[in-house]
């Protein structure tokens, strides 16, 4: 590890060591039982429950109602589950320009873009389909689909650790992302707008209006818009993101919301990776020189066009009981054009291309969820109860096309040419494989206080999957049908030693299908009648405020197994068997502290030690074990660290720091790519009381790192040099 990274490390730990629906019930003839509901519930929870000491608003908000990790309306530090989240308020602090950039502020997470891998996420010690990444809680079960949309529609970034099917469904052995857009709020008038630029002709505007109709209902729309001529050669993009929805309370019990998303990308000669240099053996190296060309077609391109509709009813049933049905509607499809697999001859004097592919993915989700959440007693003591169930039917169509090898290339002063001079390009969209999958769930999850200061927090979910597979036309076999059953749940205790420090305790399950997503997986795959991969998680933390409210902390130490996922036969190559098992094993610290009033510190660190026990794979033909290796892009070490300091009212700086472990390319573990750390500096100044102009300098050093490596062609993935990038936030 080098210096700076020691350092970094050091100064984290030691800085880390120093809802339900809320309508107003207006009646005036209502008042009176409202009153008498109020007074027992107090009651109740004088008898029965601490009150909780809000001393932590800022920090990491423990004692703020959070909607991840559970349905219940629990704070952070009630949860007995790693949550962490990353609200508007941070995503400003932080610079992040999609949501992408928000998640990696959390402990642990390490995320990249890849342009074939759509929105790629390591966390303890798992990474593509084994964490779950949603949108509003819905998950879209295709990895591709979570291609990261840009920041400014969004309101927050939730992060839950581990195994989380009781929650959101299959999936999410390591834990789940959910990606949270604004909506519609009774609170007062906003108007905000945003112009930013920055190196690469890198340009943002973007707005944002809250407005009351009356006053019953609101309105809220977003827009975005991004262009960028790339750092990569060549690349050069374009993304129009809007966000739209309606609030309007029907009744003083009944409110209902209608949001509409809607985001279009287009990528042109998008980049595919570096390739690296011959031996790749060791750490892979990459002609520095070079590092920016960009290998893929001049008429290359990447597209996305996505639709969301969400019609939300909530219903206060009486104070205690209140209900949320959701129907959900989405559609995507994505577009590939692109030369995409560059290696250097044996002799580094060239660069032979192949990999052309012409593709569309098309996408569409249908679904309905309801909710039921009633806070009560059982035996005299508070008891919290949700119920629920959730239907949707999950159809995507792929048109791919044969790879086509094509030419080779001088890694400098080359022609590149264009798409349809590959061979075998010319002949368009061809239908290939098609899948629909019907999903019936019901869930359970309730509060349950033993004492005044301990919980038991549990939740169960029962999913019915239906799976039907049309295979590509003309191939055998040509359709398939399965189906699944399974029982996930979670069962954590909560122990509050002080009003400012608890313990808590939880053991959690979790079940993903054969592939890790339906959507991608393949014929043999599913032809083997293989049954549900399973998971479970033990955790043991504890939730603090420390320094009389000044610094808040957590702390998390946990054990994840998944089992009987699919392998190469130890005994055929060519057959495959489900008897794979991965563990991991770390530790997640996190903090804010105020060291002053006027300089705050916030960071966090995460350690994982992941690695296969049962695990093969096909090499030449032969049975290959790679028991004990690590799974391909898994830093063992993610951390954090900003600070904070209020120079004068209206001047502020700040300075951060991400440091990112090295990661092995290969499931060999014979081929790997240096540790990084970035560091970013930015000053705010307040031109009025309304607005603010900020400079940021991203990758202060001008560090040259790989985000992620492809592992099946070394492809090292460079990240962004160093920019510096002004904005305009104006509020008015």
């Amino acid at each position: 590890m080098t210096n700076s990274s020691s350092l970094l490390i050091r100064t984290i730990v030691a800085s880390l060591f120093s809802s339900t629906i809320g309508i107003p019930i207006a009646n005036a003839e209502e008042a009176e039982q409202t009153k008498k509901e109020q007074e027992e519930v107090n009651r109740l929870e004088t008898l029965n429950v601490k009150t909780t000491s809000i001393k932590d608003q800022k920090g990491l908000n423990l004692d703020k109602p959070s909607e991840a990790g559970s349905r219940l309306g629990l704070t952070i530090r009630e949860n007995p589950a790693s949550v962490a989240v990353a609200d508007r308020k941070k995503m400003e602090e932080i610079g992040a320009r999609t949501f992408q950039d928000a998640a990696n502020s959390l402990p642990g997470v390490n995320a990249s873009a890849p342009p074939g891998l759509g929105g790629f996420v390591t966390y303890r010690g798992f990474n593509g389909a084994q964490i779950n990444q949603l949108f509003n809680g819905i998950s879209l079960q295709y990895t591709s689909a979570n291609r990261p949309v840009d920041a400014w529609v969004f309101d927050r970034v939730e992060l839950v650790g581990g195994p989380s099917s009781f929650l959101y469904g299959s999936g999410s052995v390591g834990g789940s992302l959910n990606y949270v857009t604004k909506l519609a709020t009774r609170e007062a008038e906003i108007r905000e707008a945003r112009l930013s630029y920055a190196r690469y002709d890198t340009m943002e505007a973007a707005f944002g209006i809250n407005h009351a109709l009356n006053d019953s209902n609101w309105v809220r729309l977003d827009f975005s818009r991004n262009t960028s001529n790339g750092y990569i050669d060549r690349q050069e993009r374009e993304a129009n993101s809007v966000a739209l929805s309606w609030l309007a309370d029907i009744t003083p019990n009944l409110s209902h919301t209608l949001a509409l998303e809607h985001h279009v990308e287009q990528e042109d000669s998008p980049y595919w990776g570096t390739p690296t240099l011959n031996p790749k053996l060791g750490k892979l190296k990459i002609d520095k020189s070079n590092r920016f060309n960009n290998y893929n077609v001049s008429d290359g391109r990447y597209e996305q066009r996505l639709t969301w509709a969400r019609s939300i009813t909530e219903y206060q049933i009486n104070y205690q009981t209140s209900l949320k049905n959701t129907f959900y509607h989405y559609t995507g499809q994505r577009d590939y054009r692109n030369l995409e697999v560059y290696k250097y001859t044996a002799n580094n004097a060239a660069i032979d291309r192949s990999g052309g592919y012409l593709q569309r993915h098309d996408q569409e989700l249908n679904g309905n969820r309801v909710e039921i959440v009633h806070k009560g007693q059982l035996f005299g003591l508070k008891s919290d109860w949700s119920f629920g169930a959730d239907y949707n039917v999950n159809q995507q169509t792929v048109f791919p096309t044969p790879e086509g090898a094509f030419d080779t290339v001088l890694p400098d002063n080359f022609e590149p040419d264009y798409f349809t001079n590959i061979p075998n390009m010319n002949n368009g969209l061809k239908k290939g494989r098609s899948t629909k999958t019907k999903t019936l769930s019901a869930f359970v999850e309730n509060r349950q206080f033993l004492s005044q200061h301990l919980s038991l927090v549990t939740g169960l979910r029962y999913d019915h999957i239906d799976f039907h597979f049309d295979n590509t036309p003309g191939m055998s076999p040509t359709d398939i049908n399965r189906s699944w059953n399974t029982i996930t749940g979670r069962a954590g205790v909560v122990f509050d030693v002080t009003e400012e420090a608890n313990l808590y305790a939880q053991y959690s399950t979790s079940a993903e299908p054969p592939g890790g997503t339906l959507t991608s997986a393949n014929v043999g795959q599913i032809n083997n009648n293989f049954k549900l991969s399973t998971g479970y998680q033990l955790e043991l933390g504890s939730k603090m405020n420390y320094l009389d409210g000044k610094g808040t902390a957590t702390i998390a130490a946990y054990k994840i197994v998944r089992r009987d996922f699919p392998v190469t036969d130890p005994q055929n190559a060519n057959n495959t068997i489900l008897a794979g098992q991965q563990t991991s094993k770390g530790i997640e610290l996190a903090s804010s502290l105020q060291i002053t009033p006027k300089l705050r510190a916030e960071g966090n660190v995460a350690w994982v030690n992941a690695e296969y026990d049962d695990f093969n794979e096909s090499v030449s033909g032969v049975s290959v074990s790679r028991k004990g290796k690590t799974p391909v892009n898994t830093p063992d070490q993610v951390a954090n660290l900003r600070f904070i300091y209020d120079i004068t009212p209206d001047w502020q700086a700040g300075i951060g720091a991400r440091h990112v472990a090295s990661v092995y390319a290969n499931t060999a573990n014979t081929q790997w790519v240096p540790s990084y750390t970035l560091f970013d500096l930015q000053t705010k100044y307040r031109v009025s009381q309304n607005a603010d102009l900020t400079a940021r300098i991203r990758n202060l050093t001008d560090e040259t790192y790989a985000r992620y490596v492809q592992s099946s062609n070394a492809l090292y993935y460079v990240g962004e040099p160093r920019t510096l990038e002004v904005a305009l936030h104006v509020r008015f």
